[in-house]
């Protein structure tokens, strides 16, 4: 069944029970089954969170949750990617940090991911009042169809008798009291005082010298999107920041997916790009910066007069110019992957960190595990990583290093890069004049960003809530190597003729937007590309005949599939518009005998779903 296919009626299949040998957050101790939430709507979102895409959809989730706070409870269903989100504790310091009020089940033996038959990160699964999947929706974008689909549920079930209103499970954890908490960035200032981005509290905390010492605090502390004074002020998870030339201080304001300006001598905060909202395909991609939608920016540098921003939530680098007050794509083509060459064919994967040094910008791409950089005719080259589902912790020649999803890079004086290596909790360095990559420092707790200050390396040491000054080392630390591949199973499928399908249902009330022509695109890659015979490149049609080499025995299919569609309204002359959209990376192992189709969900249910 793909985008031709009108919506069926109902299906109901009974929901598996929700396990992870890592327990149950925000509950108060309790352990919840689904019992426990019959007679509620039942939305289980399963998410990672180390994935851009998840995090838009736990704002996406804000609203719905306030919405029907009666009537629907929100799951989590921590499934990890790298090694170490299947650590207990990182996944509570992730809960606070990302500001979830839902329970959430650590999952990270993905126990309760293969019950589901989940394939992709976010997937959301909608289970009615009685205990049956309704619905299942992969991606982005989709959370104004479940909104719907859970107004007819109240419906349905509130004439059954078998609606049941009221608080749900949610028991809010006791807050800490530390002077940060969860701060993303750093900034040496002028003054020799450091501006940090105290992104959990949505505050700019400006440091004494000492690192520890508040001076004074920016934004009102609650989420929000107000431009005025240092107490007016409000901002929504801020992360990157850089100085520009006028003596102001440029903030990547993340979740509310824009640029401020911090005028340092009177503490006023202004936007400076961006409208509030996430920037969706098909929207503009340059102009004037006010009027043109981010996504996710994460960090920003100035490099070449142009302020370059890392933009995570699209996998492309933007710049923003001072002069002109306008944005456009320097870098990426929104597909998620490792690829080098010119910008304009450029892949990233989550860029989160910057730093500019002479002739290079320099990035720290989280997804990819990998450390690359651009030339000042904007080329991309990578110098350490190899993709998307190979990571560790191995020093030694660049490239056979491996590094796990960093988020920051610092140029140091030599012209070398030392590198926040998050999920390794450690500092790397990587020099271009010998190729090699080696260790700093290590039992540092997910650093997110270094500054240089003197002869000391300041670390912004995220999950300790706090800056770390290190004497940059003589010698580097030595570490035993460890390598890994990301924990998903592969799929088992037949060599030769594979058919893809990409499921695909109109919401209730909505169909496919035509009026600008096809309103379906799937794009379909390999690594390694040998894997693929036929079925490469971009389409309209969202089923595609592939072929597999069967001399390759195992591999990945990068999958990227899109939809629009548009309320149903013939009354509306400018009805609303919805992008579905979602990126699949499924790790195959090519077995004589296996199922010849692979059904991907993009929104819906598969009829041939053996669940």
């Amino acid at each position: 069944m793909n985008a031709a296919s009108p919506a069926p009626r109902r299906v109901r299949v009974r929901a598996p029970e929700l396990i992870g040998k890592g327990g149950w957050l925000n509950t108060g101790g309790k352990n919840l089954t689904l019992a426990d939430l019959r007679g509620k709507c039942v939305v289980v979102d399963f998410w990672t969170f180390c994935c851009i895409n998840c995090l838009h959809v736990l704002d996406e989730l804000r609203e719905l949750e306030e919405r029907h706070r009666d009537t629907v409870v929100v799951v989590g269903v921590h499934s990890p990617k790298f090694v170490h989100e299947a650590e207990h504790q990182a996944v509570v310091d992730a809960v606070e940090r990302y500001g979830v009020e839902h329970p959430v089940l650590d999952d990270p033996e993905l126990a309760t991911w293969k019950q589901y038959a989940v394939r992709a990160w976010p997937t959301l699964v909608v289970i009615d009042p009685e205990g049956y999947v309704v619905a299942q929706h992969a991606g982005e974008g989709h959370v104004h169809a479940i909104e719907r689909l859970v107004a007819e549920l109240e419906a349905e079930h509130e004439a059954k008798g078998t609606l049941r209103r009221g608080d749900g499970p949610y028991v809010a954890p006791e807050p800490e009291p530390t002077v940060l908490r969860f701060p993303g960035k750093a900034l040496l200032l002028p003054s020799g005082n450091f501006l940090v981005s105290d992104t959990t509290r949505h505050q700019l905390v400006e440091l004494a010298e000492d690192g520890e010492s508040v001076v004074r605090r920016i934004g009102t502390g609650a989420r929000g999107f107000t431009d005025g004074s240092a107490g007016q002020a409000s901002f929504n998870e801020p992360q990157g920041l850089a100085l520009l030339d006028d003596g102001s201080v440029v903030v990547a304001d993340t979740v509310n997916h824009a640029l401020r300006r911090l005028d340092l001598a009177s503490g006023a905060v202004t936007t400076l790009a961006g409208t509030g909202g996430q920037w969706m395909q098909g929207a503009p991609t340059s102009g004037p910066a006010r009027e043109v939608a981010l996504s996710s920016p994460w960090d920003v540098a100035l490099f070449g007069g142009r302020v370059w921003i890392a933009m995570a939530g699209v996998h492309q680098l933007w710049t923003y110019d001072p002069a002109a007050e306008t944005v456009r794509v320097a870098a990426g083509t929104t597909n998620e992957g490792l690829v080098d060459g010119p910008g304009a064919e450029a892949w990233f994967a989550q860029p989160s960190g910057l730093a500019a040094a002479g002739d290079r910008l320099w990035l720290a791409d989280s997804e990819t595990s990998a450390l690359r950089w651009v030339d000042l005719d904007g080329a991309v080259h990578t110098a350490v990583g190899t993709g998307l589902f190979d990571f560790g912790h191995r020093d030694g020649e660049a490239g056979q290093a491996l590094l796990q999803h960093p988020l920051g890079v610092t140029a140091l004086p030599d012209g070398s890069v030392a590198v926040a290596d998050t999920y390794n909790h450690a500092l790397r360095r990587f020099d271009p004049a010998t190729g090699e990559v080696t260790t700093l420092a290590t039992d540092l707790r997910e650093p997110s960003d270094a500054v240089l200050v003197g002869d000391d390396i300041v670390v912004v040491e995220s999950a300790r809530h706090r800056l770390t000054r290190l004497r940059l080392p003589e010698e580097a630390v030595r570490v035993e190597a460890v390598a890994h591949r990301t924990q998903r199973a592969a799929t088992e499928v037949a060599p030769g003729r594979l058919r893809l399908d990409v499921i695909f249902q109109a919401p209730a009330g909505q169909k496919l937007d035509t009026r600008y022509g096809p309103s379906t695109r799937l794009l379909v890659s390999a690594t390694p590309p040998e894997l693929l015979l036929k079925g490469e490149g971009a389409d309209s049609d969202l089923s595609r005949e592939l072929e597999l080499d069967p001399a390759v025995t195992e591999g990945v299919l990068h999958v990227s599939a899109m939809a629009a569609s548009c309320d149903d309204d013939p009354a509306n002359e400018y009805p609303a518009c919805h992008v579905h959209q979602q990126d699949w990376g499924v790790p195959v192992r090519l077995v004589a005998g296996a199922g010849d189709r692979l059904p991907l969900v993009l929104a819906g249910l598969d009829a041939g779903d053996g669940r």
